[in-house]
């Protein structure tokens, strides 16, 4: 099925319009953020891809690709007037399709369920089921073939808005039901970049989907996001054992490198090994349960900010509103260097952080303790889930 794209000129029909008319300057062939849409455009299971540019009228650009649903950049404004990358990425889309040799979550559409499931296994309508096990013997992301290594369909894009659809088949990834997931990215007015996620299946089962981009509001990735003041809207998170794996228990922050309910640099205890738990996450990676969850409705006020990050060096602020119980913090541990990203920019450690506005990790298997909510979606039901990136000049 062909793409539907509202309000888009193909490149090609541009440049040929601009050659006829000896008097007009060239047509600029980069994005603000000096990516070429051409290293973007390709073909994978038969759907094609294509690099989609957001705008607003304060200078920001938002540029997706619709395989995985990723962000490749986001140009924001900071301190100094200049517009600055705040993401990590590569520069053609050929790098993120080679998952062999350059695997990366960067900017990703995750699904079904973001983050890890108990040793890939989960249980639906009495009947267990094995997912794949692709990290530290537990099901990550969806598995190795999760929803950041498909191509999602075009089905509506302009400067303000791009809707990607995906039809996940009954049995991808051994989960079940036929899911139809759609993910709406606008670029507001105020400098926001709003993500909307809706889902429908012809089967019971379980999902959780997010955004997962790596920020450095430094504009530089060479330099860590260790500078970078957190703040999350949490007195409680969720504890994770040697593997990663959240234990069930829901422990509160006080006192310990886990309370960010005062804004502190990342980097003050991010390699704080006496406390366990930043020994056991190697920095931090872990499931802040939020202040901005309802647990009596079952949702959260995306009204209030859940969590933020702020560079001292740019003064970009971050504020993150979602509708979801938990966010999942992540200081980027696993970055070794070895992924040289946009302007040949070699990713090291702590070279972004992520915020990922989820279901508690593992959810699958612990929404029958207290505080845990459900992750299932019922045929007839429609998953929602929503999160919100707010930029300005602090």
């Amino acid at each position: 099925m062909k793409p539907i794209v509202k309000g888009l000129v193909s490149a090609a029909a541009v440049v040929a319009f601009m050659a006829a008319c000896s008097d007009q300057k060239p047509v600029a062939t980069t994005t603000v953020s000096g990516l070429d849409p051409e290293q973007f455009v390709d073909t994978v299971a038969g759907i094609p891809l294509q690099l989609v540019t957001l705008k607003n009228a304060q200078g920001m650009e938002a540029c997706i690709t619709n395989f995985g649903g990723r962000v490749v950049s986001l140009m924001v404004p900071a301190n100094d007037g200049t517009l600055k990358d705040v993401v990590l990425g590569f520069d053609q889309v050929q790098t993120y399709i080679d998952k062999e040799h350059t695997p990366s979550d960067f900017g990703a559409s995750i699904g079904r369920y973001a983050n890890r499931i108990n040793q890939g296994k989960i249980v639906v309508n009495d009947e267990e089921i094995q997912l794949p096990q692709n990290n530290f013997g537990h099901c990550l992301h969806g598995g190795p073939e999760g929803w950041q290594y498909q191509p999602y369909e075009i089905v509506e894009a302009n400067e303000q808005k791009v809707v990607l659809k995906r039809v996940s088949p009954d049995g991808d990834m051994n989960f079940p039901g036929e899911v139809t997931a759609l993910v709406t990215y606008t670029l507001t007015e105020d400098n926001i970049l709003d993500i909307r996620y809706e889902a429908t299946t012809t089967k019971t089962t379980v999902i959780n989907m997010t955004n997962h981009s790596y920020f450095n509001l430094n504009g530089d990735p060479s330099q860590p996001i260790t500078n970078h003041l957190l703040y999350v809207n949490a007195d409680n998170y969720t504890p994770v054992d040697s593997t990663y794996m959240t234990t069930g228990e829901i422990a509160p922050v006080e006192g310990t490198p886990m309370d960010f309910r005062e804004e502190h640099p990342v980097g003050n205890d991010i390699k704080n090994f006496e406390f366990e738990q930043i020994k056991n996450g190697n920095g931090f990676d872990h499931n802040w349960c939020l202040n901005t969850y309802d647990t009596d409705v079952n949702r959260g006020d995306d009204s209030q900010v859940a969590a933020s990050i702020y560079s001292p060096t740019t003064g970009i602020l971050l504020e993150v509103y979602t509708d979801e119980p938990g966010i999942q913090v992540y200081s980027g541990n696993f970055l070794d260097g070895s992924q040289k990203g946009k302007n040949s920019t070699l990713y090291n450690q702590h070279a972004g952080i992520c915020l990922e506005t989820q279901k508690y990790p593992d959810t699958p298997n612990k929404s029958n303790l207290p505080g845990w909510p459900s992750a299932l979606l019922e045929p007839g039901d429609t998953y929602t889930s929503h999160c919100a990136f707010k930029f300005c000049i602090k």
